[in-house]
């Protein structure tokens, strides 16, 4: 098994480029919610993987743009949106901190400033998380907060 680092995913970002309330907020345009984070940067900034793992797609989609979609330790699904282009290949083993693309506005993000999209899906539901009183609660017992997650330590990271 990988074992699960946590990184930020843009070079040189600190935790004061994206906004903390931005993750599950509701409404957010055709998504309907924000499943991630948006990590602002300069057009071009390096994008590296946050934990190690194995490439699943890189491509192009309506609403991300180019993306770069992988799976890393715990079956946890790591995806990144908006690039301006991908620099890692399909089926690539990655590390934590690997470039494997730049900061963009492709996707829904063009006109907007350029910013790196990133969610973190679970394979498997944390049951836990389901509140009967939330919008969507059920489908967010399959996400993780991707700023709780990449400013934590593996040791204290739920």
């Amino acid at each position: 098994m990988l074992p699960e680092q946590h990184q930020i995913p843009v070079k040189g970002a600190t935790s004061k480029d994206w906004n903390p309330e931005s993750f599950w907020y509701y409404p957010w345009g055709r998504s309907g919610t924000h499943k991630g984070i948006d990590i602002f940067a300069k057009e071009g900034t390096q994008v590296v993987a946050s934990t190690s793992g194995l490439v699943l797609f890189t491509g192009n989609i309506s609403m991300g743009g180019n993306v770069v979609y992988m799976i890393g330790p715990k079956w946890r699904f790591h995806y990144f949106a908006h690039l301006r282009e991908s620099k890692i290949s399909k089926f690539s083993l990655v590390n934590a901190g690997e470039v494997i693309g730049l900061v963009g506005s492709s996707g829904n993000a063009k006109g907007k400033p350029p910013h790196l999209h990133y969610s973190i899906k679970s394979l498997f539901p944390y049951l836990w998380k389901y509140d009967s009183n939330a919008k969507n609660s059920w489908k967010r017992m399959f996400f993780i907060d991707p700023g709780k997650f990449i400013l934590s330590d593996k040791e204290n990271f739920k």
